[in-house]
């Protein structure tokens, strides 16, 4: 009975043991099968996402896509290397400074009775200012006078004395001591008069200073005191400034670099134009002349500071305005100008994107030499004539296909380009985007 109760549930046990195999083995595949199908799925989308390499010979890629796309040639904007003239400039932020700036201060302390002017008043140089109380001084240049006149009448009755004494000499009536010693205060007495001379003009001197006059032509600024006060010689604010506007200065720094450019001009007394133009660039305030350049550069900076002069007719120009300087260097005549956008920077150093007349483009390298506004000077590299490419490079590589169309998108059919393009003095675009070949306009932020 024990053995017939315990021997089937084994059974049962060993039936079940041997059919569970097959359902894992099941689940496994269908685990197996849907890795697969994931990884065939991201290597497809991983190829079709990839740069496709340019065959040797075959077009090249123009950027991400597929084996289709990377024949298809990309749309770009090419504007033609000329040849032209180029006024080059040198941009700075300057501060308008007046040409003479002075403080009027009283010379003489007293009390201020009168102002002669109005705030913001244009005035000349020598006009009437403010008026200080004269009485103190005018007793001051009395008594002077009355010194003067008292030593006057000594010194004649000594020299009266004098010619009695060499008289009485000649009669040998007294000694010669006696006349010496009359001679002497003679010369006593002129020298005391001569003193007295000199305290009458500086009693007149300080009677002037009552009346207080304008130093400088210019415009006279708020006034630093009211009628009624005591003023002092010493006195730090003064009574009113008044700063030269008319011609008027700009004071602004140029990089060491360029200063010996700037110093030949100089030297050879040239004329250098200075613009100032204002705080966003777009207003040309006025022009003028430089003048001078300073006697040392700024270590800290790496910089020099240059003046130059302005008429300021109208004036345009205020003291301590900030303005932005454009001052002209100089003129390259002849030169090859390219614009500013198709200029790129990589592994090979500067270089620009040449379309050649199979409609691929080419990587030139070049060398770039002054740079104003959206035109570069460029001065080996490329010749006139040359397309390159100025919108669109971004996608571009070595040997892309390329079709040209202008800044609306349509399509352009290439010039046919030569050796060298036509010279052109401020002329046009072939490609009809280009600039001329002067350039000049607001400085470049």
């Amino acid at each position: 009975m024990p053995d017939d109760t315990t021997h089937p549930p084994r059974e049962s046990a060993t039936q079940t043991l041997t059919a569970s195999p097959p359902r894992r083995r099941r689940g496994g595949w269908v685990v197996a099968l849907v890795i697969l199908v994931l990884a065939a799925g991201g290597y497809l989308w991983w190829s079709g996402r990839t740069p496709v390499a340019p065959t040797p010979g075959g077009p090249a890629s123009g950027g991400f896509g597929k084996t289709g796309d990377a024949a298809r040639p990309l749309p770009v904007i090419a504007e033609p290397v000329r040849r032209g003239t180029l006024d080059v400039y040198l941009n700075a932020l300057g501060t308008v400074t007046p040409r003479n700036l002075v403080t009027v201060k009283p010379r003489v302390d007293g009390q201020l009775m009168k102002v002669h002017f109005a705030e913001g008043q244009i005035v000349k140089a020598g006009e009437l200012l403010a008026e200080i109380d004269p009485r103190p001084f005018a007793v001051q240049l009395a008594q002077a006078q009355g010194q003067l006149a008292k030593d006057e009448a000594q010194l004649a009755n000594a020299k009266v004395d004098l010619e009695r004494y060499r008289t009485l000499l000649t009669q040998d009536s007294i000694a010669k001591q006696q006349v010496d010693t009359q001679q002497a205060l003679v010369r006593q007495y002129e020298g005391t008069l001569e003193a007295d001379r000199g305290a009458v003009d500086s009693a007149k001197l300080q009677l002037s200073y009552a009346r207080i006059t304008a130093p400088i032509a210019g415009r006279v600024g708020l006034r630093q005191v009211d009628p009624g006060n005591i003023v002092h010689a010493s006195d730090a604010n003064g009574i009113v400034v008044i700063a030269q506007l008319q011609p008027i200065a700009v004071i602004f720094p140029i990089p060491e670099d360029n200063l010996p450019l700037v110093m030949q001009r100089l030297a050879r007394k040239e004329v250098t134009a200075v613009e100032a133009w204002n705080r966003e660039g777009k207003i040309k305030l006025a022009t003028g002349t430089l003048v001078t350049a300073d006697n040392q550069i700024d270590t800290a900076t790496g910089t020099v500071k240059m003046k130059a002069e302005f008429a300021n007719t109208d004036s345009t120009l205020f003291p301590n305005q900030f303005v932005n300087v454009r001052m002209h260097t100089q003129t390259l005549v002849d030169a090859t100008l390219v614009p500013s956008a198709a200029i790129q920077r990589g592994a090979p150093g500067t270089f620009v994107y040449a379309v050649k007349d199979d409609r691929s483009v080419t990587v030139a390298p070049v060398k770039l030499g002054p740079v104003q506004g959206d035109v570069t000077v460029v001065t080996a590299g490329v010749q006139p004539g040359t397309l390159v490419v100025v919108d669109g490079a971004d996608k571009l590589r070595e040997g892309a296909r390329v079709d040209l169309v202008t800044r609306e998108g349509q399509a352009v059919a290439p010039p046919k380009q030569g050796p060298r393009g036509p010279r052109t003095e401020g002329g046009g675009d072939r490609s009809g985007a280009g600039s001329s070949g002067k350039t000049k306009g607001p400085p470049a932020k």
